[in-house]
Formats: structure tokens, C-alpha cells, sequence
């Protein structure tokens, strides 16, 4: 066997080596090989590199690979560039039925992606040997049948093809009986049993035969059937069917239990000789699963469902038997016709999951091969894919199909396409099949930076916290990862000779702007700014916009007086207004400045303070100061005015000046009105006021000593009340010293003293309160101050406990200050409040005893500060300055003879401007005697 097998295949080497070289001349790409079946595994097929004309190596280097659907029976070796089988082949399982068993191979050159096909045809070798579906057969034969009939034997089933499939039958010796082998129409072969003389039942009853049925193999396989052949009776008429073959076709979805047809064979004679069962004869193993024969009828239905794809036809022998034991046989055939019944299958035999953006048209994404299972038109395939993306199929070789880019593609258009292939038959009812491919667009930096406008302005307040955040810039990038990180800078320059590195700077990551000073409005007013945007791509991109910060004023300067100025020569710059100046008259003019712009530039002006209220006043707008009233020879010659300027900021800023005003034509007529006005009155007047001033003192000392040991009283009671409290009560954090108690009073004791600076002349003593010239503030700070109480908040008394609010402590605010003690200017200090000023230059003393005497000379009386009854008090300390200025437990002291209140200055304590002013002025007629 093996000799003339080898000389087989290599007579077919030959021959294939001669086709494929006629095939390859004229561009044909498909290779055919012949191998016979039942190869151990991997045997050697063919030389696939020599055959596509390449060296070995090539075939790993291209990406040479088998994708065949289906079970893969052969295997290619890229290194030795040969094909081999995969496992051991059995022709008659692949192609059972078929007399060329031809099985395709495609393979796939990734780099190209091209497809081989191949065509391996699969030889038949003698592996398989006739077989009877029975071992045993049993024929009954009637004594009187005459020589020459015939009996249906069992046929032998060989799966091998040509001459080793089944050739002949042989038959045992014996006398009275002989084989006679008949061809069907497929060049099957059937033995019958052929009676050659008369049997007698009586003589032997029973023969035992042996068929042997042979094919042509070398060396020949053979099958046997033993062959039991009963005499019985006579019965001298068979059954005899109605055709000699029957044929029906049938679609292959029909269902279970359907009637195909229906055999009948009819036999002479009568009773249970003439009683016909039909059962099957020859039918193979799949053919008796699908098929049911009624023994009674002779239906054949259908016990299975048909496929098509599986088997085309069934061939198979049904027998009519009667009861005396004669039967016959007709031929059945089933042809199986196709119905679509099986959708396409599209494969994705190559892929490539992603793509970059900029990939250029006809790039190939994916590689599909189609197919179905059906025939005709059922299994014609068409294939296709959405119209509007920018994709489409081409037919690569047989049923492969090449999906292709068809333009270019834009990753920020669309990152990912979801292509759906659909693969459609044209059957009846079309079916149809879907694959879907997702691919992704890789992303390529071809998007600059971009800034939401082409340029920004922001507005920020001068004065501002260095290091703070001021605006922010963002710029968006359509690319992603890499591409799309942005990194922010500023464009450098000199800016009023620095670096404008100096004055901004910006976060590389967010594009927050900080301040690296703070601004000033008054140096500049808007900064110029280009900033950059650039991402990380390769190669990097960018773009530009411009920043205007805008800087915003803020009330940062205060009024600026630049006249009157405060003297620097050592004299005190007086205005002159003449006696004979109408109302209306024009003094003088304020004249202030502020750096600010806009309302914190806006300035108004008020008159705080006058030595005669009511006879100056000041324009709101323009600063001037003018006459109200003309003057009165009551009026004095020395006008002290206090102007305050506001701007119209947020907070208001505000300065303050004091403008002194003689009222005289000339300096020296003032010195002459001061020498002619002394008289010995004022002596007098001066030994009077001494006298009140000492009865004052008496008397508020008489006072105070009544109020503090009434005060030690009731703290010495309070405390005793306390000591049997919790320890936490209000006061616990109080010096025992600072507490009195007088009848259930609580209270501070706290001393306020006032200096008062006693002058006398030839005619009267005075009470002098030296006034301010000049101040830079409206308020001083110290005054204005928020003092910390002794008591802390939560300690503080309540208003509701009647015994805390039966005696309010005394007045003594009254006394005079370090500042106001008698002396030279030169040795007074000015109050810290900006109420006493200190008076440096000897030049100042002389005109304020100028202005004084001329003062006194005006007015004719003698009086302490200029109204009568007041006692030289200032204007402080006058009459005008009510009880409704003084909380609520501020006690009065009386002068007897005198109608002047010294109380505790209510402006000061209240953070107030003290009133100005000798308002409400008594003039008396008669001097006071002394």
C-alpha cells in the first residue's frame, strides 16, 4: 500500500508544481496542494514561502497568518515558511458523502493585507471497511417458490471513495442459492439473494449463509453478514409496490411530524399471506434519526427537522413483507430544498482599535470576511456601512471586505466612531447581520491655545495687599492630554523703569494674576499686559491676548491746606478785617488741595469754631470766609475761626486750620487801642476775679471730699454684700481701689485735673485758656480714641438693678489740665488733642496780649471769656455748652456770683468737637463791685 501511495503523491507534486507555475505566469493568487488523509500531525503540505516566491524569513517579518474560518486543520510554520497539518485528518468525517473533499486556506500578509488563498485537496486512502448495518439477517422463504426469485439482501456502507470503497459481494457455497449484484443510479450496489432451486421444508428447514461484500483497496478490507434463510410454507404470491422508486422534495423548515409521503404494495393473496408491513431496508444511521416509517401505512414522516447545509438528499430502501414471508422493495428519495434560514456572519479577520486624526484617506482600519451559510441567492451577500462617516468598504479578495478611511479625519470634531457593518443576503425574507468596530482618533496638537475674548480689563483698587490675587485668564485647547496642558506667562517690559516682572506676576497652571506691589493711582493709572497661552504639544502651539488693569482710586489722601500756612518765621499770621466791613465782606479764602480724583477730590468746608458765632461764615464750596453782620464795638478784636475741609470719600478725610482775624484797619491802631484802654478798673476787676476763683476752689474741694467718702461708704458696703456671691460675679476682676461704695452706689474712682493759668493786669484778673492757632486734624486721635474700659464688657453694671443707678458718681472733669497750668507760651504743652496748642515763639505772647487788651477795651467789662457772669471761661467751658451735652450723671458746680457752669467737656469725653464760640453772651450794665 505504501509504494504506490508515495508514488501517488509524488506523481501529484509533480503535476501540482507544473499547474502552479501555469497559474503563477498568468497572475493567479490561489495554490493548490493534494495530501492523503490520516497524516500524523505535522506533516509537511507545502513550501508556502517558495511557492509565493519568498525566502522564509519573509513570512514572520510580514505577519504571514492563517485566517480561515472555522476548525483549523492546518498550521503554518513561518520559520521554516511550510505549511503542515494541524491534526490527524479523517476524510470521511470532513467530507463524508462527497467525492472531492477540497478544503481552503486564506492567509493574511499583515503588512500588505493581502490574502493567499489555498486549495487543499484531501486524498482518499483504503482506512475503512465495508460494513453491514446488520450481522444478521433472516429471510423467510416459501417451500414453493419457484426458482429464479429473488430476495432483497443488506447492503455493506463504505465512507472510502473510488476504488476503495465497496466493489463487490461474495456468497457462500451452497445448492440452492446464488448472489446477483445490481447498480443504482448513484453506482451504489445492492446484492440480492437469487433462489437457484426449489427448497423443501421437510428436506431442511432452515439454510445459514454467509455475505461478504469487498472493496478495491490494496490491501482489500472486507465485511461479512450472516444470511438465515427460513422454508416456510407456500405462499406463492409477494407483495408488490405500487412504483418501483418514490421521490419527494421538501423545504428544510418544515416542521416535525409532517407527512412526506406514503409507500403501498399490494399482494394476491389473501389472509394473513396477504397482509403487508412496511419497514425500512437500507438507510443509513442519520437518515433512520430523522426519518418514521408507519409499518401499517407505509407514511414516511418526518421525526426531525431538515437542514440543508447539513445534507442536500436522503437516499434510502423501504421493504413490503407479507405474512407468509414474501416481501419486495421500492426506492425512496428525499431531496431537501433551501430556505434562509441562516443570517450572514461577518468576521473581523484585522483591526486596528485606533487611528491618529491626521491618518490620510484610504488608510486601511479593519479587514472582515463575509459569509453564509445558504446557497443561491440566499447565501449572495452585500455589504455596508452608514453613509456619513468618513469611512467606506472595500472588496478586498473573494468575500474579505477593507474598511478604509475615505477623508481626513478631525479628533475634535469627533474622538470615536462606532462603525456598523451590516452584511445582507438576498434571500426571501432578507436577513442580515451586524458588527460593529469602535475606533478611536488619536489626538494630534493641531489646536492653539484660545481665549475666550480677544482682549480683558480688570479694575483694581489702589492701595492694594501685595501678593494678592487680581484677576485670572483661561485659555481652553480643543486637543487632549499633553496637547491640551496650557502653561501661562507674561511678556515682559520696562514699566516706569522696572521690569513689569517686578509688578505682576502670573501662575504658570492657572493663569491667576497676582500683585507684586501695591498700586498707586497717583503714580500711574492703567498697566499694559500680553499675556501668553502655550500648551505641551509637539510642536508647541500658542496665542496671545492683552490685559489692561485699570487702577481705581481710593480716599487715600487727606485735604491739603496751602493757605493759610503755618508760619514758620515765628509769627502767627493774622488776617485784618476792617470795623467799617459791611456784611459779605471777603476776610479771606482757604485754599486746599487733594491728590485724590473724582468724589474723594470733592471738598466741602464748614466753620467749626468762632470766637463770635454768628459773624463769620465760611462758603460750603469755595472756602472763603466772609462777614455775616457788621462789627459791633461789643465784638471782640481778636477772631479766632476753626475751618474744617472734608473730601467726599469713603471714609471722609478731613483737615482742619485756624484762621485769627483782628478786627482793625492797621497793627499799629491796635497797639494804640491797647494802651488807652487800661485803667485802674481792671485792677479791681482783677482782684475780683481772683477772689471768685479761690471761693471756686474752695468749694469743689468741700465737694469732691463729700462725694469720696460717701463713695467709701458704699463701696465698703457693696463689698461686704458681694463677699457672700460666687467669686464669678461681674466685678471680681476689679481693683478693690478703683470702687467706692456710699449707700449702695457703685462706682470708679478716677481723678480728672484742670490747671487753670491766672494773669493779672491793671485793672482785673483773668482766666486764661490759651486757643489753638493751627491744627492739622478736625480731631485729634487720642481723642477719638476708643479708651478700654476699667470693667470688661460682660462685667458691666446693669441698668436694671435700681441700687447701681441711684447715685451717679461726681463731675470731675471740671479741674484744669497739665497743659492749661498759668505761664509763658513757651512753657505751656498743648493738650494732645489738639484743643491747647503749644506756643513756641515769644511773638506770640506779644499779640495775644495785644489782641487781649484790645479785647477788653471793646467789650468794657470785666469778664472771663468774654460774656458776662462767665469768668474767663472759654468758650469750652461757656454758657452755650448746655446739660444736653453731659450724661446723665454729671453733677454742676456753681460759682456764687457768677452765672458760669463748670462742667466736664462733653466733646472730649464723647469723641465730639468741642463747640466754639462765645455764644449767648449777658451784657451787664453796672460792674460788679468787689
Amino acid at each position: 500500500m505504501t509504494s504506490p501511495q508515495k508514488l501517488w503523491h509524488y506523481r501529484g507534486r509533480i503535476l501540482l508544481c507544473f499547474l502552479l507555475g501555469s497559474l503563477w505566469e498568468t497572475g493567479a493568487v490561489q495554490i493548490h496542494y493534494s495530501i492523503p488523509e490520516e497524516m500524523e500531525k505535522g506533516s509537511f503540505v507545502g513550501d508556502i514561502a517558495k511557492d509565493l516566491g519568498l525566502e522564509p524569513h519573509k513570512l514572520s517579518e510580514r505577519g504571514a497568518r492563517i485566517v480561515s474560518g472555522g476548525k483549523q486543520h492546518f498550521a503554518l510554520n513561518v520559520k521554516s515558511g511550510s505549511l503542515i497539518t494541524a491534526e490527524r485528518i479523517d476524510r470521511e468525517k470532513i467530507c463524508l458523502g462527497i467525492s472531492s473533499c477540497l478544503l481552503n486556506v486564506e492567509i493574511l500578509m499583515e503588512d500588505k493585507v493581502k490574502i493567499y488563498g489555498l486549495e487543499i485537496e484531501v486524498m482518499d486512502i483504503n482506512d475503512n471497511a465495508p460494513r453491514f448495518r446488520t450481522d444478521e439477517v433472516e429471510i423467510k422463504i416459501n417451500e414453493n417458490a419457484a426458482p429464479g426469485i429473488r430476495f432483497g439482501l443488506p447492503s455493506a456502507r463504505d465512507p472510502d471513495r473510488g476504488v476503495n470503497s465497496l466493489q463487490s459481494y461474495q456468497l457462500s457455497q451452497n445448492k440452492h442459492f446464488s448472489l446477483n449484484v445490481l447498480s443504482g443510479i448513484d453506482g451504489a450496489k445492492y446484492p440480492e439473494l437469487v433462489l437457484e432451486r426449489a427448497l423443501d421444508r421437510e428436506e431442511e428447514s432452515v439454510h445459514q449463509l454467509i455475505l461478504k461484500a469487498l472493496d478495491g483497496g490494496d490491501p482489500g478490507l472486507s465485511g461479512t453478514a450472516r444470511i438465515r434463510v427460513l422454508v416456510l410454507d407456500a405462499n406463492d404470491n409477494a407483495p408488490v409496490f405500487t412504483q418501483s422508486m418514490y421521490s419527494v422534495s421538501v423545504r428544510e423548515n418544515v416542521p416535525k411530524g409532517t407527512l412526506l409521503l406514503a409507500v403501498n404494495a399490494t399482494d394476491s393473496d389473501e389472509g394473513i399471506n396477504g397482509e403487508v408491513t412496511y419497514s425500512f431496508r437500507n438507510i443509513d444511521d442519520k437518515a433512520s434519526e430523522i426519518f418514521q416509517l408507519n409499518s401499517r401505512t407505509g407514511k414516511l414522516i418526518l421525526g426531525e427537522p431538515l437542514d440543508y447545509e447539513e445534507s442536500k438528499i436522503y437516499e434510502m430502501e423501504i421493504q413490503g413483507e407479507d405474512g407468509g414471508g414474501l416481501l419486495t422493495s421500492a426506492k425512496v428519495l428525499v431531496r431537501v430544498l433551501d430556505v434562509n434560514d441562516n443570517p450572514p456572519e461577518v468576521m473581523v479577520t484585522s483591526f486596528s482599535s485606533s487611528i491618529p486624526e491626521n491618518s490620510p484617506p484610504g488608510t486601511v482600519i479593519a479587514l472582515l470576511k463575509v459569509h453564509d451559510r445558504d446557497s443561491g441567492n440566499n447565501g449572495h451577500i452585500t455589504c455596508s456601512i452608514p453613509g456619513h462617516l468618513p469611512f467606506k468598504l472595500e472588496k478586498s479578495y473573494a468575500n474579505y471586505y477593507s474598511l478604509v478611511t475615505d477623508r481626513i479625519l478631525d479628533r475634535e470634531q469627533a474622538s470615536m466612531y462606532n462603525v456598523t457593518v451590516t452584511a445582507i443576503d438576498q434571500g426571501t425574507p432578507l436577513l442580515s447581520a451586524n458588527t460593529h468596530i469602535s475606533l478611536q482618533v488619536e489626538d494630534i496638537n493641531d489646536n492653539p491655545p484660545h481665549f475666550s475674548q480677544t482682549s480683558y480689563s480688570a479694575y483694581i483698587p489702589e492701595n492694594n495687599p501685595r501678593g494678592s490675587s487680581i484677576y485670572s485668564v483661561i485659555a481652553s485647547d480643543s486637543d487632549t492630554e499633553e496637547n491640551s496642558r496650557i502653561t501661562y506667562s507674561i511678556s515682559d517690559y520696562i514699566f516706569y523703569g522696572a521690569s513689569l516682572s517686578s509688578y505682576i506676576s502670573i501662575n504658570s497652571e492657572t493663569g491667576v494674576l497676582y500683585a507684586l506691589r501695591s498700586f498707586d493711582y497717583e503714580q500711574f493709572r492703567d498697566l499694559q499686559l500680553q499675556v501668553t497661552a502655550k500648551d505641551w504639544g509637539d510642536p508647541p502651539l500658542c496665542s496671545n491676548v492683552s490685559l489692561t488693569l485699570f487702577i481705581l482710586d481710593q480716599n487715600d489722601n487727606a485735604p491739603e491746606i496751602l493757605y493759610p500756612t503755618f508760619p514758620t518765621d515765628g509769627s502767627t499770621g493774622v488776617e485784618l478785617a476792617p470795623r467799617s466791613a459791611e456784611p459779605g465782606y471777603l476776610v479771606t479764602k482757604v485754599v486746599v488741595v487733594d491728590a485724590d480724583s473724582g468724589q474723594n477730590a470733592w471738598l466741602s468746608y464748614h466753620l467749626l469754631k468762632a470766637t463770635d458765632p454768628g459773624l463769620f461764615s465760611v462758603d460750603l464750596h469755595t472756602g472763603e470766609i466772609r462777614t455775616t453782620r457788621a462789627f459791633h464795638d461789643k465784638d471782640s478784636l481778636k477772631q479766632i475761626l476753626t475751618v474744617a475741609v472734608t473730601d467726599n470719600g469713603e471714609p471722609p478725610l478731613s483737615a482742619t486750620v485756624s484762621v485769627t482775624v483782628a478786627v482793625a484797619d492797621s497793627i499799629p491802631e491796635i497797639l494804640s487801642d491797647l494802651s488807652n484802654t487800661e485803667t485802674p478798673a481792671d485792677l479791681e476787676d482783677a482782684s475780683l476775679t481772683l477772689y471768685l476763683v479761690i471761693a471756686m476752689a474752695v468749694v469743689s474741694s468741700l465737694f469732691f471730699v463729700f462725694i469720696i467718702a460717701l463713695l467709701v461708704i458704699k463701696l465698703r458696703s457693696w463689698r461686704n454684700s458681694q463677699l457672700l456671691q460666687s467669686s464669678s460675679g461681674p466685678l471680681r476682676n476689679i481693683p478693690s481701689s478703683q470702687l467706692m461704695d456710699l449707700n449702695g452706689v457703685q462706682a470708679f474712682l478716677q481723678t480728672y485735673s484742670h490747671e487753670v493759668s491766672l494773669t493779672m493786669d491793671s485793672r482785673k484778673s483773668q482766666l486764661l485758656f490759651p486757643q489753638p492757632n493751627y491744627a492739622d486734624t478736625l480731631i485729634s486721635q487720642q481723642s477719638c480714641e476708643k479708651k478700654e474700659p476699667l470693667i470688661p464688657e460682660e462685667s458691666r453694671f446693669s441698668a436694671r438693678d435700681p441700687a447701681l443707678i441711684s447715685q451717679a458718681p461726681p463731675n470731675t472733669d471740671w479741674r484744669f489740665s497739665q497743659a492749661q497750668r498759668p505761664g509763658t507760651s513757651g512753657s505751656q504743652n498743648g493738650d494732645e488733642g489738639g484743643t491747647w496748642p503749644n506756643n513756641q515763639f515769644d511773638t506770640e505772647m506779644l499779640q495775644a496780649m495785644i489782641l487781649a487788651s484790645a479785647n477788653e477795651a471793646a467789650d468794657g467789662s470785666s469778664t472771663l471769656g468774654g460774656g458776662a457772669g462767665t469768668m474767663g471761661l472759654s468758650a469750652r467751658y461757656g454758657p452755650q455748652f448746655t446739660l444736653q451735652h453731659v450724661p446723665d450723671y454729671r453733677q454742676n458746680v456753681y460759682i456764687p456770683g457768677s452765672t458760669a457752669t463748670l462742667a466736664n467737656a462733653a466733646g472730649k469725653r464723647d469723641g465730639k468737637a468741642p463747640a466754639g464760640g462765645n455764644g449767648n453772651k449777658k451784657k451787664s450794665g453796672k460792674k460788679e463791685k468787689k
